[in-house]
């Protein structure tokens, strides 16, 4: 909503232009009037809508032309430029109508953008000196000129109709026509069906195409503050299908039928009700979400990281739920597309599903679509905010904004001073030279064997992957980050992580002096953990080129020793590694010798099978139960 509202009086001569503003302000006729009156400021508090509203006079007599286009044009650096402009003509004249059409709306198009016309009132001043209406004359102008919103007749002798006149004008300002309604089509305007579509998506919490009673009166109460009385919702729906046959389907409002409710909202000239609607859902007055709900403010401090919260998750389940239309734990493509109707653009593109876990059709699973969300936050957390205000999560969770789905981590150093974490999603940087394996061990992350993965195409290839891991029985994201191998011009982002895989090929001899070069310039001095992976173990292995061997190399540097990987298997890859990973980055402050010990992993390892066996199994029960 506008903070305040600017209102300019032009006209000829003598047709009471400043008898209006007087009359106003005093509530009564002034027995003298001088040639202009001083801008006056309504306070808040006494005006209908609530907003503070300036009225500037124009006399030709004592401003210049200069002056007038400075209130009529748009200025960069100016807020003083007219929001509505009222042109007073006197009933009882008829060259002060002629020169409505002559002069003043002509002077007022050249000074303003097309795209942006400033709102038009006509004032019929002196009504109280004729017993006729000039709206007969009138008429015809409004329809000409789609700028016009309304045409008010008044006197400010007997004071009838000047607090309306002004609320005509405030409200011009506040509920414009222009932006929701074509006069000329007597129909919605594109941009205006397109946010209400968007609304009514968001407000069918469960996806059926309708409206029903419960959801039409979140709606009422979301937008409103009151709910619906049981006769008043009922009197809502007849009036619908006493107008079309489509409107209403299995006693709710389908969205044709929500779509003609504000189309008479607006025809009956309560615009306000529908420019209610669309800025409690974000939307400004040219029917743009605004950066303010799209991008609440939110702080990182340095050394932290952003997450999803409980309450972010549930509701981004329930999302996944209403577009899951087949049960499957799963999103089709066509699902998918349903799901981001609320979105400008296509937010996700193929190399998604290479980021995170698919079914066997390739589409995207609901463990996949939360971690895409888990990526989201951590890497991205403005794209996060964005994304949840399109799904309308504050209207829908009645939180203040999109930031209240976030939760910002502690920093990293009192995490490794009190050697313990509250932390869920850890990033693990996969470093290695060309074709050492690193993209094959992101893939085998989300289940892809190496026969899989030679049907990615290139321009569909991730240089992430993220997925769950169990530690002691608790539920973790592992994020996985392939790293170009120009170590020469890595940046602090590119180094800085929670756990480093140093990757080479066991059967390319040159191979494994990359990693060590990485791992003395960047890591041999910092607390992050390392793994050396030697990858395509299933190949022969060649002796390195490297002064030292890589199990040499590694006790050397107090680093586990070299891990065992490959992809290339008739299932899908062993987990173990990835479990390793996420313990080492949530504890690593632990020697050697815990990573070493057996109990160590097969208490790691049995809780994450245990739990993820669980987890499916529960999630599969809530699905039925729904």
């Amino acid at each position: 909503m506008r903070k305040d509202v600017r209102i300019l009086l032009v006209g000829e001569p003598k047709v009471g232009k400043t008898s209006l503003i007087m009359s106003l302000v005093s509530e009564e006729f002034p027995d003298e009037v001088p040639p202009r009156a001083e801008e006056i400021t309504i306070p808040a508090d006494v005006t209908p809508e609530r907003v503070p509203t300036h009225i500037v006079d124009y006399s030709e007599a004592e401003q210049s032309d200069e002056q007038l286009y400075q209130e009529i044009t748009k200025h960069f650096l100016s807020s003083s430029q007219a929001n509505v402009i009222c042109i007073v003509y006197s009933v009882n004249n008829k060259k002060s109508i002629e020169k409505v059409t002559s002069h003043w709306i002509p002077l007022i198009n050249e000074r303003t953008d097309k795209d942006s016309r400033v709102p038009l009132i006509l004032v019929g001043n002196k009504s109280d000196l004729v017993e006729h209406s000039s709206m007969e004359t009138i008429l015809p102008i409004m329809n000409q000129y789609s700028d016009i919103e309304t045409c008010v007749e008044c006197s400010a002798k007997n004071l009838k109709n000047i607090s309306e006149l002004f609320y005509y004008a405030q409200k011009a300002v506040l509920h414009p026509t222009g932006p929701l309604y074509s006069p000329e089509e007597k129909e919605m305007k594109p941009s205006c069906i397109k946010a209400l579509t968007r609304i009514f998506k968001i407000s069918d919490l469960d996806n059926d195409g309708i409206l029903n009673d419960n959801e039409l009166n979140f709606f009422q109460r979301t937008c409103f503050n009151i709910p619906l009385a049981p006769q008043a919702l009922e009197d809502v729906k007849n009036v619908v299908r006493k107008n079309m046959s489509d409107g209403v389907k299995d006693n709710g409002l389908t969205r044709k039928g929500f779509l003609f409710l504000h189309t008479l909202f607006i025809q009956r000239g309560r615009h306000e009700t529908t420019w209610t609607v669309l800025r409690r859902f974000g939307y400004d007055d040219d029917l743009e979400l605004t950066q303010e709900y799209l991008f609440p403010l939110i702080k990182i401090p340095p050394d932290c990281t952003t997450e999803l919260n409980h309450n972010a998750y549930l509701f981004l389940q329930s999302v996944f739920d209403k577009h899951d239309k087949d049960r499957d734990c799963a999103l089709s493509p066509d699902e998918l597309k349903d799901l981001f109707k609320v979105f400008p653009y296509m937010p996700w593109g193929p190399d998604v599903n290479y980021t995170v876990c698919t079914n066997e059709q390739g589409w995207i699973t609901y463990q996949g679509y939360l971690s895409q969300w888990t990526l989201t936050t951590y890497l991205d957390v403005q794209r996060c905010l964005e994304y949840l205000g399109y799904l309308g999560y504050s209207i829908i969770q009645e939180q203040e904004s999109q930031a209240a789905a976030i939760t910002i981590t502690r920093n990293k150093c009192i995490d490794l001073q009190k050697k313990q974490t509250q932390r869920s999603v850890f990033r693990c940087n996969v470093l290695g030279a060309r074709g050492s394996g690193k993209s094959g061990f992101l893939q085998a992350f989300l289940g892809r064997n190496l026969a899989r993965q030679k049907k990615i195409r290139e321009d569909h290839k991730s240089y992430y992957a993220i997925s769950t891991t169990y530690v002691y029985g608790q539920e973790k994201y592992l994020l996985l980050h392939e790293v170009l191998p120009d170590f020469e011009f890595l940046s602090e982002a590119d180094v800085a992580c929670d756990v480093v895989c140093l990757v080479y090929d066991i059967s390319n001899p040159c191979s494994f002096e990359y990693c060590t070069k990485v791992y003395k310039k960047h890591y041999m001095d910092s607390k992050t953990p390392c793994v050396i992976i030697a990858a395509k173990s299933d190949l022969h292995e060649a002796r390195q080129y490297y002064s030292m061997s890589p199990l040499d190399f590694c006790r050397k540097h107090k680093l586990h020793p070299p891990q065992l990987f490959t992809c290339n298997t008739a299932e899908a890859p062993s987990k173990d590694i990835y479990t390793k990973l996420t313990t080492m980055a949530m504890y690593p402050h632990m020697t050697q010798a815990d990573l070493k010990n057996s109990t160590f992993w097969l208490r790691a390892s049995v809780g994450a099978t245990v739990f993820a066996v669980l987890g499916f199994a529960m999630y599969k029960a809530l699905l039925k139960q729904r």
